[in-house]
């Protein structure tokens, strides 16, 4: 908009302002020369003067208030916008049915359960890694707390391993038996065979019977590592 109206007074003074050389020769001659000419000529010249400068003025106040009225628009749309969105966000939270205490309860609910997972996912790991029987307790197993872990998972097979309590498998049990029926028990329990004291494990690639507390890393032959508690 400034551009704009330099381009017109730049346009106003080299029309209106700067003097006509044939003007001015007029303006000089004396006056009885030629008659009254002369005088008239230089009146009709400063009225004509005038009444372009008066239609220059127009035109500069005429486009800077055009160039006015459009931001002042421009502010009072964006005001409004505002002002509207307040007045939802007051309308919602001034509703009788907006209960504020159940929103606030599910937002601290939320950034608990971020809070346990990333807890979770610093979790605890058994050193050494123990098997046992189904006397054996189950937990985080340690040189001194020595308990079965409950949180196997097979690194060949990528599946968790079962256990189950005063079973043992059936000799007749092979790789594709596990391959197929992992982990469903129902299909699995057609070769369980009850016996106390004893714990079954077994992946979709490999399994095993239990019966005194054991060190995983005796048995060179399983891929099973502790999962984390």
């Amino acid at each position: 908009m400034a551009k704009d109206l330099d381009e017109l007074l730049d346009e106003v003074e080299s029309k209106f302002c700067r003097p006509d050389p044939l003007r001015v020769g007029m303006a000089e001659r004396p006056t009885g020369y030629g008659g009254g000419g002369g005088v008239l000529s230089n009146d009709r010249n400063r009225d004509e003067a005038k009444e372009n400068l008066s239609s220059a003025n127009n035109k500069i106040n005429h486009h800077a208030t055009s160039g006015y009225q459009e931001q002042l628009l421009i502010s009072t749309e964006r005001f409004k916008k505002e002002d509207d969105l307040d007045s939802l966000i007051n309308e919602i939270f001034e509703d009788p049915n907006f209960d504020k205490k159940s929103f606030k309860l599910k937002s601290k609910s939320s950034a608990n359960t971020s809070v346990r997972a990333s807890i979770q996912g610093f979790g605890k790991s058994c050193s050494p890694v123990y098997l046992g029987g189904s006397t054996a307790p189950c937990g985080i197993g340690t040189t001194t707390s020595q308990r079965a872990c409950d949180r196997l998972r097979c690194i060949a097979c990528d599946f968790w391993v079962v256990s189950y309590d005063d079973y043992m498998w059936d000799r007749s049990c092979d790789y594709l038996f596990f391959r197929n029926n992992m982990p469903e028990f129902h299909k699995l329990k057609t070769k369980l065979v009850k016996k106390k004291g004893t714990r079954a494990y077994a992946c979709q690639c490999s399994w095993r019977t239990i019966e005194e507390l054991t060190d995983l890393q005796t048995d060179h032959q399983l891929r099973w590592v502790c999962g984390k508690h």
